[in-house]
């Protein structure tokens, strides 16, 4: 099965992805990294990687559906059975999205339904809560608000900071998404309507927890 991965900055996810498959993980390839920034530290990744690369940048273009439009053009040579979004900072229109239906997943780095959007982390800590952590979900036109498939938590220490808890939240994401995304190359995961199936079963409303798989 053929993986795309869109990135737009370092890359962490992304590098997970290659060393799964690499050791056999995850048996799958990674058959091209698109970014929509030609500085994004990721590209380098693929390069090491022997992973062919695309840059289509979205600065170049009017509007999200020009851009939108121009990447489905650039990924269509490559034919991926899913695409991941590993960090790729941009909303996709509902063309995209309507183009791989049900092979389009994303991290976020909250417990969802918490924090949708940005800043999960800080928001995380000014609500006093006593854990955050990511969760892995099939991708839909509701922003972070696709079924979940799999979530991890991570316990809030005193003094945390946002970029002290999101280094352990990332970590965890490197566990995670490869194992949601075996899951669909083992043809365990579809998704059906609005919910996440696994095994042809509904998923919790929240996603399965990692820690107990």
């Amino acid at each position: 099965m053929k993986l795309a991965v869109l990135i737009s900055g370092s890359g962490s996810n992304l590098q997970s992805f290659i060393d799964d498959c690499a050791r056999g993980a995850l048996p799958a390839e990674i058959a091209v990294v698109l970014s929509n920034k030609p500085e994004a530290g990721g590209l380098a990744r693929a390069h090491a990687a022997n992973i062919p690369t695309l840059v289509v940048d979205h600065r170049e273009f009017e509007s999200r559906e020009a851009f939108d439009a121009a990447m489905l053009e650039a990924l269509a040579p490559f034919a991926p059975d899913l695409v991941i979004l590993a960090g790729f900072m941009r909303i996709l229109t509902p063309d995209f999205i309507a183009a791989f239906r049900s092979r389009l997943l994303n991290i976020h780095p909250s417990l969802l339904p918490k924090y949708p959007g940005l800043k999960t982390h800080q928001r995380a800590l000014d609500a006093g809560d006593s854990e955050a952590g990511a969760t892995v979900h099939f991708v839909t036109e509701e922003l972070d608000g696709g079924p979940p498939v799999l979530f991890a938590r991570v316990p809030i220490e005193a003094g945390d900071s946002a970029d002290t808890l999101a280094a352990r939240v990332q970590l965890r994401e490197h566990q995670l998404y490869p194992q949601a995304a075996r899951w669909f190359v083992e043809g365990r995961l579809e998704l059906c309507g609005d919910r996440a199936l696994l095994d042809g079963e509904a998923l919790p409303a929240s996603g399965a927890d990692l820690d107990t798989i």
